[in-house]
């Protein structure tokens, strides 16, 4: 995707062609700073702190930083402690995990001397592969927005937090279909949940559908069910950090009630993720996908432009009050309309999953 006209893809290799690139999303919107990950511990870093974020993307970035590490030492004492670090940084999403295992699945078999080599190849075909799905995601969401088109309006979308191209190596999931329709041309308009307490829809979403032209509207987190009682809203479309064999999906905090909203408004409600998304080791999302308890102060604290153009944190909260801060939540398969994956749609649930993917029989 673009910034001012420039390709970007979200993580890439630096002209040494050793070292990594990605953006620092912790800086967006107020300015685009390019990171250099050279070290094992700098990736985990990026991963942890959120400078790189988003289910794809963390698992492209953590195949990298596994690429640096075995730089520092390729032994396999080493290589698998490096991968496990790698994998502690962020506990919800799955994408990180079905990486490094692809990595090391690939590199257990591979002779010391060549390991180097053969990851960064793996990596870049992570990366690539990623790209190549979030484009499918967009071709197979794009029906959907083709089928809401309605004269005189344009096609109303609200979305959850950041599942655009800062979430993946490229496109995006949730915006994958919103930028495929609009490049086709198609009249449409994005309500860009804040998605408190980390704002990552008004700081990365509304920043990348503007930096692309796509027309969009931030909104707080709590409006969403009024526009879905006036007509406003035609669908809704999120992406997931993790979604069980059975549809339920993990996403950032406040999807499930948006779910409740638009089941309550029949307004369809779809989440868009590439395979490497689904756990197909879980039945039970809602019990058993891990939820993410981040810091107290991503809720008591908020970060912002002064009027004099400083970047600010301040507290908001009185300071004898506690926060409690789960970074997501699970939308039982019930209340999703369907699944938007590489290889099409299907009903949020086993059979529609499994009719997709046959060979997870």
């Amino acid at each position: 995707m673009k910034i001012d006209g420039i390709a970007y893809r979200s993580v890439w290799l630096a002209d040494d062609r050793w070292s990594v690139h990605i953006l620092d999303q912790t800086k967006l919107p107020w300015s685009v700073d390019i990171l250099r990950l050279t070290t094992r511990d700098e990736a985990a870093h990026a991963i942890k702190s959120m400078q790189t974020r988003g289910a794809p993307l963390i698992g492209a970035v953590a195949a990298y930083g596994l690429c640096l590490a075995l730089r520092a030492d390729a032994s396999t004492d080493a290589m698998e402690r490096d991968a496990a670090l790698l994998n502690a940084t962020r506990p919800t999403a799955v994408n990180l995990a079905w990486a490094l295992n692809r990595m090391l699945t690939r590199l257990r078999n591979t002779p010391v001397a060549e390991r180097v080599a053969t990851a960064y190849a793996e990596a870049a075909l992570i990366a690539d592969e990623d790209a190549a799905q979030n484009e499918a995601i967009g071709r197979h969401g794009l029906k959907l927005i083709e089928a809401a088109v309605r004269p005189g309006r344009p096609v109303n979308v609200l979305t959850h937090c950041n599942a655009g191209w800062l979430a993946t190596v490229d496109w995006g999931t949730a915006l994958a279909p919103i930028y495929t329709a609009f490049n086709a041309g198609i009249d449409i308009h994005v309500w860009v949940d804040e998605t408190r307490p980390r704002n990552q829809g008004a700081a990365l979403t509304a920043w990348e559908l503007g930096k692309h032209g796509v027309p969009h509207t931030v909104v707080a987190d709590n409006a969403g069910g009024h526009f879905m009682q006036h007509d406003m809203v035609d669908l809704v479309i999120v992406g997931a950090d993790r979604v069980s064999r059975t549809g339920d999906a993990a996403n950032k905090i406040g999807t499930y009630l948006k779910a409740l909203a638009a089941r309550d408004n029949n307004v369809p409600f779809w989440v868009a993720m590439p395979s490497t998304t689904i756990d197909w080791t879980l039945t039970d999302g809602v019990r058993d996908i891990p939820i993410e308890e981040r810091s107290a102060a991503e809720v008591t604290d908020m970060t912002g432009r002064l009027a004099d153009g400083t970047i600010a944190t301040m507290r908001v909260v009185s300071a004898d009050s506690p926060a409690a801060n789960p970074a997501f939540d699970v939308t039982p398969a019930r209340l999703v309309t369907g699944l938007i994956t590489e290889r099409g749609r299907c009903s949020a649930s086993e059979a529609g999953l499994l009719s997709l993917f046959p060979e997870r029989q």
